[in-house]
């Protein structure tokens, strides 16, 4: 019954822009910290950015700083991505998850995960 739903996803080329969407369906997303994930193939899944619950304490990981944005509007009951100046190297399966306390990059402590939309970035 807990479920979030990844949306934006698609091909661009690169230096392009996508705007990912991570739905929540069956609880609040506002009682929860949501972070942001992706995997490429053959690699492991990393932590991309994370925001709290109160949107006060937002994290990026060193490879996205600068070109990703996350901001949630719990009145939606979403959290987005916007993501600018896209690189091949950006090119992954991007994963919304949700965890009860503070940001992590430990995909491991995340509560509920998302089926994942895919990115990729090709000229």
């Amino acid at each position: 019954q807990l479920q979030l739903v990844e949306s934006g996803g698609g091909l661009v080329q690169p230096g392009g822009s996508l705007r990912l969407s991570c739905a929540a369906s069956g609880f609040t997303l506002d009682y929860y910290t949501i972070g942001w994930f992706r995997q490429a193939p053959g690699k492991e899944r990393e932590g991309v950015s994370c925001i709290n619950r109160s949107g006060r304490s937002i994290n990026y990981a060193d490879s996205v700083k600068g070109r990703f944005t996350i901001s949630r509007d719990n009145a939606k009951n979403t959290v987005y991505l916007q993501m600018n100046s896209l690189k091949p190297e950006d090119t992954a399966v991007y994963y919304c998850a949700a965890k009860t306390t503070y940001c992590s990059a430990s995909a491991g402590s995340y509560y509920c995960w998302g089926q994942g939309t895919q990115v990729t970035v090709s000229s």
